[in-house]
C-alpha cells in the first residue's frame, strides 16, 4: 500500500460537507470529491456534546487533531477527477463539518457559541487548520486490513464494525440501512428483547447472530456467502418473525431482563409449541415479582419449556440463619420427643428413628414446595437427613 502525506485546510475539506441528519452520518466533502463515511466505516458516535466539541476546542486552542488517513479510490471512476473515501479520520471530520455548519454550539468564556457566531480570527483558525492527511493507494485487501488496526480516541472498533468493514459490499449497505439507522422508530421495540447500540452496529449484529445458525454458518461466513447480495430478505424476514413471536408468547410490558435472553436459540426450540399468552404472561409477572427468584432472565425459558426445570431460575434458598433456627427447633423438639431431629427418620421404624443428626449432616427443604408457591422462610423450612432430602421429590 502506497502513501502520500498532504496538508489540507479544513475549509477545503468541509466544501460542500453534506449530513445525513436522519441517518447519523457525513456524507461528503472536498467539493463532493471526498466520501466521509464509506459503507465500511462505523455510523457517527461523537455527536454527544463531548467528544464533538472537544474536536472544536482542540482546533481553536492550536492543538493537533492527528493522523488522518484517506484512500484513493479514483481508479474506479472513469471520469478523470478524484475519488477519496476516508479510512481513519470520519468521526473528528463529520464533527467539524456540523460545526462549520451550524449542528451544534460550543461554550467559550461561558457562553455558548455556533460558528456563525464566532468571532471572524476565530471562525479562520478553524477554516485555516491544516489536517495531517495521508493518502493511501492499494488493493482492496490491503485497505481492509489497514482498517482493522485502527483505534480511534480510544474507541476501539467493535466487532461488527470490522466485519462491515470486511465485507463491505450491497449486502452491508442494505442491512445498515435496515437496522443502523438509531431514528428508525422499530429500534423502540427491538429494544425491548435486544441490547445494543444500533450505530455501533451491535443490533444489526444480533440480527446477523440470529440467522446465521439457521444455515449452519457463523456470522462471518454468512456475510461472506451474502457480500454480493442486493436485498436482505432473509435476514430482515427471520428477525421480524422471532421479535413478533417473541410479543405473541409473552404479551405483556416487557421486563429489562429479557435483553438478556438468547431469543433465537428458544425460537428454534419452542416456536413449534402452542401456548396461551395471557396464561405466559400472568405466569411472568408472577415469577418476576418472586424475591426469591435471582435470575430472572432464567423466567422465559423456564416458562417456554413448561415450568420443568428450576435451575434455570437460580432460586435464593435458606440462608443459614434460617438453616441453623429450624435446626435447633427440630433438634429441640426431638430431644424432647426421643425422636430423630429428621422427620422422615423419626416416622420410621428403624436404627434412625431415634437419631440425632449434626446440622452438617442435613439439608433444608421447603415444606411446601417452592414450584408450588412456598417461600424461603423459617416457617416453611424442615430440615431434612441428606439421605432423605435428596430422595423427596417435588411434593
Amino acid at each position: 500500500m502506497r502513501t502520500e502525506l498532504r496538508q489540507i485546510p479544513v475549509r477545503d475539506v468541509v466544501d460542500g460537507f453534506v449530513y445525513n441528519e436522519f441517518e447519523g452520518k457525513g456524507l461528503y466533502g472536498l467539493a463532493g470529491a471526498l466520501t466521509i463515511q464509506p459503507e465500511y466505516q462505523r455510523n457517527y458516535i461523537y455527536g454527544d456534546g463531548h467528544r464533538d466539541v472537544a474536536v472544536i476546542d482542540s482546533m481553536l486552542k492550536g492543538y493537533p487533531l492527528g493522523l488522518i488517513y484517506f484512500t484513493d479510490v479514483s481508479a474506479g471512476f472513469s471520469d478523470g477527477r478524484d475519488h477519496l473515501e476516508v479510512l481513519d479520520g470520519q468521526q473528528r471530520i463529520t464533527s467539524i463539518g456540523r460545526f462549520v455548519t451550524g449542528k451544534f454550539a460550543v461554550v467559550i468564556d461561558g457562553r455558548e457559541q455556533t460558528f456563525s457566531s464566532l468571532a471572524p480570527e476565530q471562525q479562520a483558525r478553524i477554516m485555516d487548520t491544516a489536517l495531517l492527511i495521508y493518502v493511501c493507494t492499494g488493493t482492496e485487501a490491503e485497505i481492509k486490513e489497514w482498517f482493522q488496526t485502527i483505534n480511534i480516541a480510544g474507541v476501539p472498533l467493535k466487532p461488527q464494525e470490522l466485519r462491515n468493514a470486511i465485507y463491505s459490499g450491497p449486502f452491508v449497505t442494505a442491512a445498515k440501512r435496515e437496522f443502523s439507522n438509531s431514528a428508525d422508530a422499530r429500534h423502540q421495540k427491538w429494544g425491548h428483547y435486544i441490547k445494543g447500540d444500533p450505530k455501533r452496529q451491535e443490533v444489526l449484529e444480533v440480527a446477523l447472530k440470529w440467522v446465521a445458525p439457521t444455515k449452519a454458518m457463523t456470522i462471518d461466513g454468512y456475510m461472506a456467502a451474502h457480500r454480493h447480495d442486493t436485498e436482505i430478505d432473509e435476514l430482515t424476514r427471520y428477525f421480524t418473525t422471532v421479535i413478533e413471536w417473541i410479543g405473541a408468547v409473552f404479551p405483556m410490558t416487557p421486563h429489562k431482563s429479557m435483553q438478556q435472553v438468547e431469543w433465537a436459540q428458544l425460537y428454534e426450540k419452542y416456536h413449534g409449541t402452542a401456548y396461551q399468552g395471557s396464561v405466559m404472561a400472568e405466569r411472568a409477572d408472577t415469577l418476576l415479582h418472586d424475591s426469591d427468584l435471582h435470575e430472572k432472565k432464567g423466567v422465559w425459558e423456564f416458562l417456554l419449556g413448561g415450568e420443568q426445570d428450576p435451575s434455570l431460575l437460580d432460586v435464593r434458598f435458606f440462608d443459614s440463619k434460617i438453616k441453623e433456627a429450624a435446626y435447633k427447633r427440630q433438634t429441640d423438639a426431638a430431644t424432647a420427643a426421643g425422636t430423630s431431629n429428621c422427620p422422615l427418620c423419626a416416622a420410621g421404624s428403624n436404627v434412625n428413628a431415634t437419631k440425632l443428626y449434626a446440622l452438617r449432616e442435613m439439608e433444608a427443604d421447603h415444606v411446601t414446595a417452592w414450584s408450588k408457591g412456598g417461600l424461603s422462610t423459617l416457617e416453611n423450612c424442615e430440615m431434612l437427613c441428606v439421605t432423605h432430602n435428596r430422595a423427596k421429590g417435588n411434593r
